[in-house]
């Protein structure tokens, strides 16, 4: 496939430039222009995102203000495949400010100076999507007004239309200054420049004329001064030719110089869809979800790639293995149902409670084939953990190192720590084989069921498979308008759940699976997805010191996050209550101070790694010394662990076993683990 060079698109920083606009990292400029300046932006994810700054002259103007602010609440109201989205905005700022997704691509002008007309699949394709975009705005009820090759880019999955900075509502509702002419000669319509008058009509007039330039590399109404070209637009025909027959009699309509004879763009939507489909054998109704027609323009769209270097952003590398007290990796887990409990490690390997939904059985490859020894079944609270029925349905093999003593294995990466190349995503398969099918719907079911008790089983996981990088890849998104801790409770979910995976598999076939590892992407757009995380399952995938499970920052962050599951609500509250009566009841000995109602004890579930959580934000300080820290430990443990086991007995989708404790720490501001095991009684 051909390339096209980078041209610079992304320019340093020049000195003045903010390093920091909202939540966005400024790491360079994409353009500037007569209202602002366009900076490249990373949030913490990595995410990138074109940064509009209005200039400072602009931003002292009440009435620039005014239709800035009005150009953010349009935006705001548009979404569709073939649009890119607004993310952002700050129009209330000292320096007025919005943020869109960043897309690669050059603009139409720039392709066809570069490469020529479009032709063939590409032309019916880039006809479709822009007129799927404008029939998103119009449905929205708001007319562009500047439909122009510079406000289309030619991404590697098909056209984006953006730049809504004149936009208005179909209701006449706005803010252009009166008497101003708006939009760029030639892309304006006869009854524009006769009455002023700016309707969806006017947008599918300046849809027909690009349409028409880029199937011909020509300018319908000609070059010249803007009142040459204004009479042309009024008094002359366009010029059409070299357009394919099966489109010159739509776009002719289109350029119609009588508002009623053209037509809608949503009935302009399936006109081209029927010509589209007619090239291939996927067949998309004029009534189809847009998403369906984006996906069709995506098969039919071959035009250079531009160069896209990485951003410099690298994706955060999974070491669970090495997990400390004081994990430096703040990420969020999950509240979910992917269920550990861990008896004796044994072997190099960890036990596994998982928590299947009561009507679909566990994904046959989950378990390895090794049966836990014989023991005596009870239902006494205070048994240990092995005397549990070895045919619990929650038992489950997870080994730390499934590649360890296999001489040959098909899986050849273990220990490369390279970054996931963005090819990697854009060049992997759906699942094919039975085998990947398995492991993916497993990896559905676990990531789903976990999301779900936060209420976050919106984030629907795609997986796919890219043989050659030995890669296993689940994506997310894109979700407008979703917090950064979303994504990386996404994240989490993802790891625990193909690290699993991958491992159970690699331990059953070792010389035929080659997937070991794995990576986690948040797509922002058809052609974007920043990878957010990656790791190995031949790296273990909990976190455990010695072969000692130990509480992290990332499963406390998860715990923060409100459950909406009954049970875990039910337990947390006992749980907290016999903590603080057992600690009155100890304390009170000593004269030490009680815990009160205010004094700050939480708890919360991480099922990523079934563990319960206890912290403190006591303003007091009374957990500083190290022997109240050690009571506190003792504690929780204590009361905690009853809890949990109670449960655990009683409820057989009850999977929490571990515990971790940590207390605030006056000096630092944050929290510090105290202690962290397994109940064993």
């Amino acid at each position: 496939m051909n390339r096209v060079r980078p041209g610079g698109r992304v320019q340093p920083a020049r000195p003045g430039d903010p390093a920091q606009v909202g939540p966005y990292r400024i790491v360079g400029r994409l353009g500037s222009g007569g209202m602002g300046t366009v900076h490249a932006g990373l949030d913490r994810t990595g995410l990138r995102v074109a940064v509009k700054i209005v200039h400072p002259a602009h931003a002292e103007d009440p009435e620039f203000r005014a239709r800035f602010r009005r150009e953010v609440q349009l935006s705001a109201r548009v979404q569709g495949p073939c649009l890119i989205p607004m993310l952002a905005a700050d129009p209330e700022a000292d320096t007025p400010w919005l943020a869109t997704a960043y897309t690669p691509g050059p603009t139409l002008d720039q392709h066809l100076t570069a490469h020529g007309p479009l032709s063939g699949s590409s032309l019916h394709a880039f006809a479709s999507g822009t007129a799927q975009a404008l029939a998103d705005i119009h449905a929205a009820g708001i007319v562009h007004r500047d439909v122009k090759p510079q406000n289309v880019i030619l991404t590697p999955a098909g056209p984006r239309m953006l730049d809504f900075g004149i936009a208005h509502s179909v209701d006449g509702t706005s803010v252009t200054r009166t008497g101003v002419m708006t939009g760029t000669p030639g892309w304006i319509s006869p009854e524009h420049y006769r009455t002023g008058t700016a309707g969806p009509e006017g947008d599918v007039f300046a849809w027909g004329a690009l349409v028409a330039y880029a199937g011909t590399g020509r300018l319908p109404f000609g070059a010249g001064a803007p009142d040459a070209v204004a009479y042309r637009v009024m008094s002359e025909e366009p010029d059409l030719r070299g357009l394919p027959d099966e489109l010159h009699e739509l776009v002719a309509r289109a350029v119609a110089k009588e508002p009623s004879d053209r037509p809608a763009a949503s009935d302009a939507v399936g006109e081209c869809v029927a010509l589209l489909s007619a090239q291939t054998t996927q067949v998309v109704s004029p009534g189809s979800n847009p998403t369906l027609i984006s996906d069709l323009v995506a098969t039919q769209w071959h035009i250079p790639v531009p160069d896209d270097p990485a951003w410099p952003r690298p994706a955060a590398r999974f070491h669970r293995r090495a997990v400390t007290a004081a994990a430096t990796a703040v990420a969020v887990a999950v509240i979910g149902s992917l269920a550990v409990y861990a008896a004796t490690p044994d072997q190099g390997s960890t036990d596994l409670g998982r928590k299947a939904p009561a009507s679909t059985p566990t994904p046959s490859g989950e378990a390895s084939g090794e049966s836990a020894p014989a023991a005596t079944a009870t239902t006494d609270p205070a048994a240990p953990m092995a005397s549990r029925p070895a045919a619990d349905p929650r038992t489950v093999r997870v080994p730390t190192d499934p590649l360890v003593g296999v001489p040959h294995p098909a899986y050849s990466r273990a220990g490369d720590e390279t970054q996931p190349h963005p090819d990697e995503w854009r060049t992997s398969t759906t699942p094919g084989s039975p085998e990947e099918q398995d492991a993916a719907q497993a990896i559905r079911d676990h990531m789903t069921s976990m999301l779900a008790t936060k209420d976050m089983d919106f984030m629907r996981p795609t997986v796919t498979f890219n043989l050659r990088a030995q890669t296993l890849i689940v994506t997310g998104g894109p979700v407008p308008q979703l917090p950064d801790d979303y994504q990386e409770v996404f994240r989490e979910a993802g790891r625990m759940a193909a690290c699993t995976a991958l491992a159970h598999r690699l331990k059953d076939k070792p010389t035929t699976w080659p997937y070991g590892r794995f990576s986690i992407h948040w797509k922002t757009s058809d052609v974007e997805a920043p990878a957010i995380g990656f790791g190995e399952a031949t790296d273990g995938c909990f976190g455990e010191i010695a072969g000692q499970w130990h509480g992290d920052e990332a499963g406390m962050a998860t715990a923060g996050f409100p459950s909406s599951d009954k049970a875990e609500i039910r337990v947390a509250d006992a749980a907290v209550k016999a903590i603080t009566a057992r600690w009155n009841a100890d304390t009170a000995r000593t004269n030490a101070d009680p815990i009160g109602p205010g004094d700050g004890i939480s708890l919360g579930f991480d099922p990523v790694e079934n563990a319960a959580y206890v912290w403190t934000d006591d303003p007091n300080s009374r957990f500083t010394s190290r022997a109240s820290q050690s009571t506190l430990a003792g504690t929780v443990e204590a009361s905690l662990c009853r809890s949990l086991m109670e449960e655990f007995h009683r409820n057989r989708s009850w999977n929490y076993t571990r515990w971790a404790v940590a207390v605030y720490d006056e000096y630092t501001g944050t929290r510090q683990f105290v202690d962290s095991g397994t109940c064993t009684t």
